[in-house]
């Protein structure tokens, strides 16, 4: 099993801090790829969306709290891009190339995700059948990113390194983690 425990890091221009930490597990084993996202802090603080009673594919999860997860195969442009809300609901997009040729992924019908919350803490799991999409053997570069809103401070962004001078999950030298 291959796997990479992370912290995300918030892009710079957010204002004052927020008092969270966002943490979290990726690991592959074969064809599965499981994540899990810890947020911790003062989520009173913070804009997340309720738990829906039937979770479905979205567009403009982002526009909220989503975590979000980029899946590229190593060594070429195409990449996948999943938006996983906390209210249940995801979306998989894929993309070309950098930015190019957005189309909804329509291999998978349904996440499975797990949501846990607690007054200072909310988790978010996902395992993942990447052989839907690639090969199972095939080699990824991995992106791990969130959209935190803000009851003061409106929408930031956290990633596992923001390589340019804006907020940019997409850019592939941001794919660090490979699997």
């Amino acid at each position: 099993m291959n796997g990479h425990s992370f912290s995300l890091e918030p892009f710079s221009s957010i204002g004052p801090p927020l008092n969270i930490k966002i943490t979290g597990n990726l690991a592959r084993r074969a064809a599965k790829l499981t994540i899990r996202y810890d947020l911790h802090g003062p989520l009173a603080e913070l804009v997340i969306p309720a738990p829906a009673a039937l979770p479905s594919r979205r567009h403009g999860l982002w526009e909220e709290t989503c975590f979000e997860l980029f899946l590229g195969i190593k060594d070429s442009p195409r990449y996948w891009e999943f938006n996983l809300s906390p209210a249940g609901h995801w979306n998989v997009y894929r993309f070309a190339e950098y930015r190019q040729e957005m189309t909804e992924e329509t291999a998978f019908t349904s996440l499975p995700l797990s949501i846990r919350r607690r007054p200072d803490s909310l988790l978010l799991a996902l395992e993942l059948e990447v052989e839907r999409i690639m090969a199972a053997d095939q080699p990824l570069a991995v992106a791990l990113a969130a959209v935190i809103k803000s009851r003061e401070h409106g929408l930031t962004y956290w990633a596992l390194t923001h390589p340019g001078p804006q907020a940019d999950f997409h850019r592939r030298d941001s794919f660090l983690v490979e699997l």
